[in-house]
C-alpha cells in the first residue's frame, strides 16, 4: 500500500524585481508564430530560448514562448531616437 503524497506546495513568490506573470491566461505561442510576430525567421527566436535571453515554457518536448515575454523583450530591447544634433559646422564641399 502506497503512502498518500503531500499536497504540492505553493509556488514561490518571484524574486524581488521580477514581475509576476500569470501563463494560465497568457497565450502561449510555437517558435514560428513568434517568429512571425518578431517578424524574424524561426531562428531569432530559437537563438534567443537558446542564450536565455527570453522567457520560455516546455511543454513535454515543445517550446512554447508566453506572449509577455515577447512583450517584454521588445520593451526591454526598444531604442528611443537621440535628439536632433546641431547644424553641421563647414557646410562646404571640400575639393
Amino acid at each position: 500500500m502506497r503512502t498518500p503524497r503531500p499536497p504540492p506546495r505553493p509556488a514561490a513568490p518571484p524574486p524581488e524585481g521580477e514581475p509576476r506573470v500569470s501563463t494560465i491566461n497568457d497565450p502561449l505561442f510555437t517558435v514560428e508564430e513568434a517568429a512571425e510576430l518578431l517578424g524574424t525567421g524561426p531562428r531569432f527566436p530559437r537563438r534567443l530560448i537558446a542564450e536565455r535571453r527570453i522567457r520560455y515554457v516546455k511543454v513535454g518536448r515543445h517550446v512554447r514562448i508566453p506572449q509577455s515575454a515577447l512583450i517584454e523583450y521588445v520593451t526591454t530591447n526598444t531604442v528611443d531616437p537621440r535628439a536632433p544634433r546641431g547644424p553641421r559646422r563647414g557646410g562646404g564641399m571640400v575639393a
